[in-house]
């Protein structure tokens, strides 16, 4: 199965899980193409969040600096926490916070072990309990 097709899988799934639990849903237009906004908003009652969605079977993950850029200015300029969100095969969802990432030459990454070792599963973003509201904004 081609990245592509597997990416847009891994975000549908995403999409309908969060779906199930009562939050407004949106894939954007291009996802997996451009780099000016994240695959995935979620919100619900004055809780948002963004995804950049990976379903990638390595022990990295990346993105290019342009495109961590793009999403550092999403977050500050929506207030929503932005997450890259790594669907790892037969282990589930696992939501990596922007500064969690390791700066290379050529891109930002995490591993699977750093993503394993922080531990922040579905459950934790989606659940009601979780007290992260959408950022609050800068005067």
């Amino acid at each position: 199965m081609n990245r592509y097709v597997k990416g847009a899988r891994g975000e549908r799934e995403l999409l309908n899980r969060f779906y199930g639990l009562g939050y407004s849903v949106i894939r954007s237009a291009g996802s997996g193409v451009n780099s000016i906004s994240p695959d995935i908003l979620v919100v619900k009652r004055g809780k948002g969040f963004a995804f950049e969605c990976k379903a990638w079977d390595k022990s990295t993950i990346s993105i290019e600096h342009e495109k961590y850029e793009a999403l550092k200015r999403w977050e500050e300029n929506t207030g929503m926490p932005t997450f890259m969100a790594w669907r790892m095969s037969n282990v589930g969802w696992f939501f990596i916070r922007l500064d969690e990432m390791h700066k290379n030459d050529k891109s930002w990454s995490v591993t699977k072990k750093t993503a394993l070792s922080i531990g922040r599963v579905f459950e934790h973003i989606a659940s009601d309990q979780n007290p992260a509201p959408m950022l609050a904004h800068q005067a």
